[in-house]
């Protein structure tokens, strides 16, 4: 999902790197490998990133883990999204200008292995999780993934089959059939639990409430606005 939060004010310090591989995952979603060489990053942070000479740049979370040696996002491509269009269109060898990383949406250290972790994300909003869970596979975590329609539950195999949970809106499924929120509506807080939710606003917004109202206390729920 490319996030709408440009720092156009912050283009400095930035890197050139080497795209490796752009691997689709549905028409219009692909994961784009490009070299990490010295950069660093806390899983579930974001960077921006545009191509070559291009005056456009939009933030991207990380959805590769701390130890590999590449790094890597989710795009799915947009309307009128110049940058998608753009890394869409863009080949292995290509250069891309990468700022960052940037962002504290990330997992608590002292925390990390002691408390649950329940995971929100709709579409592309999963990147950050993608890179927590293979950063840290240990964790205790479920993943809650609103996705359409069943191809969108991006690489899927790379969670635990227990843990990871799809709410799909506008096909029948294996899974939870309906929306992230209907799931929530139903769900039980559990005590302890960390709530991370990453997505679209609307999601976030009415998500946050449910859990609210289920009496989550605000400091148990971090929250990384897409658009």
């Amino acid at each position: 999902m490319e996030n709408t939060f440009l720092k156009s004010a912050s283009i400095i310090n930035i890197d050139r790197k080497k795209i490796r591989r752009i691997r689709f995952l549905t028409k219009s979603t692909f994961v784009l490998t490009f070299d990490r060489d010295d950069i660093q990053f806390t899983a579930g942070q974001h960077i921006t990133i545009g191509t070559r000479g291009s005056l456009n740049q939009r933030e991207y979370s990380v959805y590769s883990g701390e130890q590999q040696n590449y790094l890597e996002i989710l795009v799915k491509e947009v309307l009128d999204g110049n940058v998608s269009i753009q890394l869409r269109n863009s080949k292995p060898g290509d250069l891309l200008e990468v700022n960052g990383p940037f962002g504290s949406f990330r997992l608590e250290i002292k925390d990390m292995y002691s408390r649950k972790h329940l995971f929100i994300a709709t579409g592309t909003g999963i990147s950050p999780f993608h890179s927590m869970v293979t950063s840290y596979p240990g964790i205790d975590y479920t993943i809650l993934h609103g996705i359409r329609y069943i191809n969108e539950a991006y690489d899927k195999h790379d969670y635990n089959p227990k843990r990871y949970i799809t709410c799909t809106s506008k096909e029948k499924s294996s899974g939870y059939n309906g929306r992230v929120t209907d799931y929530l509506s139903d769900y039980q807080p559990e005590p302890g639990t960390i709530y991370y939710l990453c997505g679209n606003s609307s999601m976030i917004f009415e998500a946050t409430g449910i859990l609210r109202n289920k009496g989550v206390t605000g400091d148990r729920i971090l929250r990384e606005v897409y658009f």
